[in-house]
């Protein structure tokens, strides 16, 4: 089983810029992609960006320029991703999500998603 710790949402105000982290433990032997995802009030959750386990980015449309996701590579951290988020936008503002997809110790895939933390920019 493979449990994701997300933390660093919160309020800020536009223009501001926020960092969200996200902890993957567990019986990880491999990890091929970790996400951010976000889910607006009324709205579909979406893909905000994603780094592959060689670490090629991608990000949606709106987004791109502002953040940045990234991978701690340090030995004890390897499993943890961040999304750097600038010049933040009212229309950030939703529920932000980790997800993480590879394989288990016993080579089952899986793919596991955060509690969600909250992020709030006022205007």
């Amino acid at each position: 089983q493979v449990q994701l710790v997300e933390s660093g949402g919160g309020l800020v105000q536009a223009g501001g810029s926020l960092r969200l982290s996200c902890a993957a433990s567990g019986n990880i032997f491999m990890l091929n992609t970790m996400d951010w995802h976000r889910q607006a009030p009324g709205k579909q959750r979406e893909l905000v960006a994603r780094i592959f386990s060689g670490g090629t980015t991608t990000y949606t449309d709106s987004v791109k320029g502002r953040f940045t996701i990234s991978r701690d590579n340090a030995k004890n951290t390897k499993n943890t991703v961040y999304l750097q988020m600038n010049s933040l936008q009212v229309e950030d503002t939703a529920i932000y999500y980790c997800n993480a997809d590879g394989l288990s110790v016993s080579l089952s895939p899986f793919n596991s998603w955060g509690q969600g933390t909250q992020v709030t920019v006022s205007s």
